[in-house]
């Protein structure tokens, strides 16, 4: 009975996947991107716990970590790349 449990929530964050896609595609705005952005992250890592846990494993922690890490990472850079235009300020010498 959990194996369909966990059977059907992969399959309904697929679903909620694609629905993100599209929105990272054609949103109107670019906050709009970055929000989307930030979701599909948080459904990927969503998606792999659920998957770790179907698989009854531990080892797509360290992966879960990652994309987690690196998640966090893009969307603050594309923020800030929306905010100043530039990710990384370099302080010129006069």
């Amino acid at each position: 009975m959990i194996e369909i449990m966990l059977i059907c929530s992969l399959i309904f964050l697929t679903l909620s996947i694609i629905a993100i896609m599209y929105r990272l595609v054609k949103g109107p705005s670019a906050s709009d991107r970055v929000q989307a952005l930030d979701t599909l992250g948080i459904n990927i890592i969503s998606g792999v716990a659920v998957f770790s846990v179907l698989m009854r494993s531990t080892g797509f922690f360290e992966v879960i970590l990652l994309i987690g890490i690196l998640s966090f990472i893009g969307t603050i850079a594309f923020a800030r790349y929306l905010e100043r235009g530039v990710v990384i300020e370099r302080k010129h010498p006069k």
